[in-house]
Formats: structure tokens, sequence, C-alpha cells
């Protein structure tokens, strides 16, 4: 079941795309963004990551910590990171148990076919741990401004 505006925030404890274990539970205190996505270098989701990238100096400003979501390997994620530049952490769900935790993986339609994946869903979470927006079906272009605007009314 998809996670709601007012739920504490599950603990993510995964791989980044060096190796080195992060936590949700180590931002606390600051706006997260944790944004789940499909699959490294497929065209929606390079198109979201760069986005996301080429605003984070205003996500940085902010101090929001930006951690992206999929079930691909940490291997696969160190390759997406450098080739597109990204300066944010990537996370490695390849037990896919964060994706379970936060209802973010289910039944897919694309193309007329259905299977099981990630839905590109998006949850930011206020500084006390506490989802503050979610963002379903979340448009990869618009996205990153979309979330620095939630930001900047929720410091008001």
């Amino acid at each position: 079941m998809l996670l709601k505006v007012g739920d504490i925030a599950p603990e993510i404890t995964l791989a980044d795309q060096d190796g080195t274990t992060r936590s949700l539970s180590q931002y606390k205190g600051q706006w997260v963004l944790v944004y789940f996505y499909p699959k490294d270098n497929t065209p929606g989701c390079t198109t979201e990551a760069c986005s996301l990238r080429d605003s984070f100096p205003t996500f940085d400003k902010h101090t929001c910590v930006v951690l992206g979501v999929s079930t691909d390997s940490v291997a696969s994620h160190k390759k997406f990171a450098r080739k597109f530049n990204l300066p944010f952490i990537l996370l490695a769900d390849t037990e896919k148990k964060t994706v379970a935790d936060y209802g973010v993986w289910g039944e897919k339609k694309f193309m007329g076919r259905t299977y099981i994946g990630t839905a590109r869903t998006s949850f930011l979470i206020n500084p006390q741990g506490i989802i503050y927006k979610v963002y379903e079906k979340v448009n990869p272009v618009t996205h990153a401004k979309e979330v620095l605007a939630d930001i900047t009314q929720g410091k008001q």
C-alpha cells in the first residue's frame, strides 16, 4: 500500500553507487526527497535524473538531500551517476524491500504489456521524518521544480 502524507517515513538502509551504506535516519533534521524510478539509463529515468541534477544547487541551498532509489545494482548506479554527472545519492534496492515498504512495487502497464516493476513515485520527507508530500505518476521534466516549490512552501 502506497504511503500517504502524514505517515512516518520508513527507514531506508541501502548501499549507494559507491557501495557505502546509507540510511534515511542519518538525514533527520533535513528535508529529503526520496525518488523511486524504474531503471538506470532509460529515457524517462535519465530525463528525471538530469532534471534533478540541473536543479541540485537549489536543493542543496534548501538543505534538501536527494536520494534516488531503484532495484538496479550498485555497479549499474555507479555507471549511471558517472555517465550523467549526478551529484546526488543513488541507492540500490536489489532485494526490493524498500520499494515494497513505500508501496511503489507492483503491477505496471507499458505499451500494452503488463509486468511487475517500480512506479515512478517520489516522497518529500520533512526534517521530522514525516512524509510531507507524495508525488505519483511523476513528470520527469517538471518534477524538480515542483518539489522545490513544495519545499519553499513547507518552510514557511
